[in-house]
């Protein structure tokens, strides 16, 4: 996402607050885990209505516990959302360096030169 769209959002700092911002879906997480896990609801789905972000959690038998992962979940793609890369700063090529890379070039290419088979016309 490009830096015109991304919107203007702060992460909260409490997992309440967070919590407020959010849609919370639970689901039958399936899996491993036997009939504990398989007859209730303890997968945890948040959605991000401000942004649009979704984390899942489905690993532990606990709601409570897949929350907290789902809510750690969300922070961090929150923060990777909204982190903006500095843009760089170009700079010029010092003129001894352009001068050394020629050097180099120079040289390299008289070592190849002497590589070649001796040219018959020049002798």
């Amino acid at each position: 996402m490009d830096d015109e769209a991304r919107p203007d959002l702060e992460i909260p700092d409490s997992d309440e607050q967070l919590l407020a911002e959010c849609r919370v879906e639970t689901f039958r997480a399936g899996g491993p885990g036997g009939q504990h896990q398989n007859a209730t609801e303890s997968g945890v789905r948040l959605v991000h209505l401000p942004s649009g972000l979704r984390a899942v959690a489905r690993e532990e038998r606990s709601q409570h516990r897949n929350r907290a992962r789902a809510l750690a979940r969300l922070r961090s793609k929150l923060e990777e959302f909204l982190h903006r890369e500095t843009p760089r700063v170009s700079t010029r090529v010092p003129r001894r360096e352009k001068e050394k890379r020629l050097g180099d070039k120079r040289r390299r290419g008289q070592a190849k030169g002497l590589r070649k088979p001796p040219d018959p016309e020049r002798e």
